[in-house]
């Protein structure tokens, strides 16, 4: 009886090991041949959108600039390791020896040594049961993880780097390894492998078709695609808040919001967003939407709306943002409303652009904007975050020297920065779903409006990188604008200050160290989650929380320590200080007042052109 059960098991096992390696063994040869020539055929239509428009020369690549910063960068820290062969032999042997054990713990797993139950990896990208359960995926993995964290070590453990290039490097080795990672190859990706042989190839071959239709939409670079945009139409299902264009010039256009409440907030809320994406961040969808609340709260809103600019805008600089931007809508909101003194938000590079412009109205005695917020600004760019490692000076003269030709930076090329800051979650996923398994994005409103890029004027752009990232001229004192050299500690405003605590853009003591800088009263807050979610966070949805109320005066550390956690959204705590600045009340006031002509109805024309 006990051989008999013992005999039963063992042929369960079999039966198990049989099932197991039959989802690895393609079922219909002629059908996966077939698909393997329609695949062939596909990446052919994708090269060929790859190279007609370098063949007409409307697209030069640059891909050597980047690889030879990156090439530079690595031999620096490869001196380090070669100058002593002491050391060298310690960095191979330290990574010998990893292998070795990896090699030995599949050993005693396959000859049933070691039947121990592998934990299931936390990192979602191996989250498929055969990167434990099966050997030959599982020896993969753990080479992987092993080769990475030694590559890591090298960076960390290298000395005499200084503080850029070791940033450097730790940044090129992520993008390295994130993107060498084996869960983004057919063959040694387990579930690329059974799906592809599932569906004998079909897959590959709806993958190959969306890789060409993504270099055609990217005209010759590869756009790919986050979300499906066909199910989104900015003005009809998305950026829905009812308004008006009350004013536009060369820049921006100026938006004015119907009020939803009976009496409104005397003074009026103007919002200058970032003019490297679009305003409607803030207004996805009514659920989501910062200015639709904002406006049930009582607040007149007005939103600055950037122009997505072309070669006509070139010498388009950040003088001429603040003048025809927030300048132009400070003027058109008095001529709206009569009111002269406005409650102000910048968000990101808008709330750097908003910093600079309060620190010259200082000086030109112009006190229109009575309050200040910020939302994830920088003033002080000492701790920038990975954005930095695309700035030096050779990277500048090189995008100075593209922009020349067009008069702009191609609004891609800034997505893909950002995107490559976090590529693990941006990039590859997205590689893998669409052009391996070839699966349609699911719709979403956030990846949408991420991948509606928006172009930058060669002028602005220039001027922002070399004042704020190159040379922090802003927090220094040194930067100078409409003939003036800013001081920040002129700024004497009340001043909410709000970071978020995962932000990769704007890290949240980036923005902490900015707002110390300012020589009024600043509160700073920190909210849960990111560069987005941590401000798109109405309070409806119950998500995250935020931290305030921190000590003065302190270090940011110490201000984090001794700061009071709060469940939920930041929004009824900025409103709550809003008014208590001033909660006078006046009469609902509708689009355009009695002085101005509304031009067209919300999101307006200038959101709607496409790169």
């Amino acid at each position: 009886m006990a051989d008999k059960g013992k005999n039963t098991t063992s042929g369960t096992q079999a039966g198990s090991e049989t099932s197991s390696v039959g989802a690895y063994v393609v079922k219909d040869p002629e059908a996966f041949a077939r698909n393997v020539a329609r695949m062939l055929e596909e990446l052919g239509k994708a090269a060929s959108a790859w190279v007609e428009p370098r063949e007409k020369g409307e697209v030069s690549d640059t891909v050597s600039e980047p690889m030879a910063d990156m090439v530079k960068t690595f031999s620096k820290v490869g001196e380090y390791w070669l100058s002593d062969p002491k050391r060298a032999i310690e960095a191979q042997t330290s990574l010998l020896t990893g292998y070795f054990g990896m090699w030995s713990e599949s050993l005693r797993r396959m000859s049933g040594e070691d039947e121990t139950p592998r934990a299931k990896s936390a990192d979602k990208r191996f989250s498929d049961p055969d990167w434990e359960d099966n050997p030959f995926f599982e020896f993969i993995k753990n080479a992987y993880f092993i080769t990475s964290d030694w590559a890591n070590k090298l960076v960390s453990e290298s000395e005499g780097l200084d503080e850029h290039t070791r940033h450097k490097a730790e940044f090129y080795i992520r993008q390295i390894t994130s993107a060498l990672s084996p869960a983004n190859f057919l063959l040694t990706n387990p579930e690329l492998y059974k799906e592809t042989v599932a569906s004998n190839g079909e897959n590959l071959v709806r993958g190959m078709h969306m890789l060409a239709e993504d270099i055609v939409a990217g005209k010759g670079e590869l756009k790919i695609r986050q979300s499906d945009a066909s199910k989104f139409v900015v003005g009809e299902n998305i950026a829905l808040s009812e308004g008006k264009v009350v004013a536009q010039d060369d820049v921006c256009q100026i938006i004015q919001y119907a009020p939803l409440t009976e009496n409104v907030l005397k003074r009026p809320l103007l919002i200058v967003p970032p003019w490297i994406n679009k305003f409607y961040i803030l207004d996805l969808n009514p659920k989501k939407s910062f200015i639709k609340w904002a406006t049930e709260q009582g607040h007149t809103v007005f939103v600055i709306s950037w122009v997505n600019p072309d070669e006509r805008h070139a010498k388009k600089d950040w003088e001429a943002y603040s003048r025809e931007g927030i300048s132009f809508a400070l003027d058109t909101i008095e001529k709206a409303t009569g009111e002269r003194e406005v409650n102000a938000i910048g968000y990101c590079v808008g709330g750097t652009l908003l910093a600079a412009t309060l620190a010259l109205h200082a000086q030109e005695k112009d006190s229109r904007i009575a309050t200040a917020t910020f939302f994830t600004t920088q003033t002080d760019f000492t701790h920038a975050g990975d954005l930095k490692v695309f700035v030096d000076e050779d990277q500048i003269a090189s995008i100075e020297t593209a922009m020349e030709k067009s008069g702009y930076l191609d609004g891609s090329k800034m997505a893909t920065a950002f995107n490559m800051l976090r590529a693990s979650d941006l990039i590859w996923p997205y590689v893998v779903n669409n052009y391996l398994k070839g699966k349609d994005p699911m719709p979403f409103d956030l990846l949408y409006w991420n991948a509606d890029a928006t172009r930058m004027p060669a002028a602005n752009h220039s001027f922002y990188l070399r004042n704020c990232y190159l040379e922090n001229n802003l927090s220094q004192g040194r930067m100078k604008l409409a003939g003036k050299t800013l001081d920040l500690s002129k700024v004497k405003i009340p001043v909410y200050n709000l970071a978020a605590k995962e932000d990769h853009i704007a890290p949240a003591r980036s923005a902490y160290i900015g707002g110390k800088l300012l020589g009024g009263d600043v509160t700073y807050v920190m909210s849960g989650s990111g560069h987005i979610a941590g401000v798109v966070n109405p309070p409806a949805a119950g998500k995250y929380q935020f931290w305030s109320d921190g000590p003065k005066n302190a270090e940011f550390d110490d201000w984090v320590a001794g700061a009071k956690e709060t469940p939920g959204s930041w929004w009824p705590h900025w409103h709550a200080w809003i008014r208590s600045q001033s909660d006078e009340e006046v009469p609902a006031r509708k689009p355009g007042g009695t002085k101005l002509k509304p031009i067209e109805d919300a999101p307006g024309s200038y959101v709607r052109v496409r790169v």
